[in-house]
């Protein structure tokens, strides 16, 4: 089940940060990730709860693991070094994606719904409220990964958490609004509360199964958690206080 469309009617503006937001991830994806061939660039600029919570770059040699799960050996690239201050990496690890499956499901998610909070709030205030929900889903996920006593050495990516935010101003916003919805192949339509809904339900279904010690397939849905209520909680901040006096900036 995933969304192809929503109600756009009632859209004024052309939401072209959104639009922006979306090539830059591509750009990313493709240029400097080498469309997710190029470990030493992620492996730099990827998020690393171990150097977030120290402030300090670490550098690693690449190992090899085996998956717990499937018993799978796989070599891990080592952490590479990271030539600018490493709490900037909670925002250039929104713009990294892991695979072309990572990016096409949260570019689809971003094109349906971020233009319509960009409509609602204004395109300054949209960019803003964006990456603060990235970056509270990205720390979200740190501090998640050190409560829980997992590896702080693996490295996060994606603008998931992001996008978390986005669909939680957007139920909070738009809860009636109808999604399209392609549904065990048949399209129906629901309202954003029970597209959106769904969603967040098996993010935290799926979440808790880190209580139990397992990764949730690596997964950072702690991120995708706290981005989804930072959304709920920081939209009401940024939507102008009269919208009919509201004007584009």
């Amino acid at each position: 089940m995933f969304p192809i469309g929503d109600d756009n009617s009632d859209r004024t503006m052309t939401p072209y940060v959104n639009y922006i937001i979306i090539a830059l991830n591509v750009i990313v994806f493709v240029f400097l990730q080498g469309m997710s061939g190029d470990s030493p660039f992620t492996f730099s600029y990827a998020a690393v709860p171990g150097e977030i919570l120290t402030g300090h770059d670490i550098v690693t040699n690449a190992r090899v693991i085996t998956d717990p799960n499937t018993g799978d050996r796989f070599t891990m690239p080592g952490l590479g070094p990271t030539n600018i201050p490493v709490y900037f990496t909670l925002i250039t690890s929104m713009f990294m994606h892991g695979g072309f499956a990572h990016i096409a499901g949260n570019m689809l998610y971003l094109w349906i719904f971020g233009d319509n909070i960009e409509n609602a709030i204004g395109h300054k205030r949209y960019l803003l409220f964006y990456l603060l929900c990235g970056v509270i889903a990205s720390l979200s996920h740190v501090f998640a990964t050190k409560l829980l006593g997992q590896n702080l050495l693996i490295p996060s990516l994606g603008a998931s958490g992001a996008i978390s935010g986005v669909l939680g101003a957007y139920i909070l916003l738009f809860p009636k609004r109808r999604v399209t919805m392609f549904l065990f192949r048949f399209i129906s339509h629901v309202s954003a509360f029970w597209a959106i809904g769904i969603w967040i339900l098996f993010q935290i279904i799926n979440g808790l199964g880190m209580l139990g010690g397992s990764e949730a397939g690596g997964v950072a849905y702690a991120a995708h958690i706290g981005g989804f209520l930072a959304g709920l909680v920081l939209i009401k901040l940024f939507v102008p206080s009269t919208r009919e006096a509201y004007r584009p900036n």
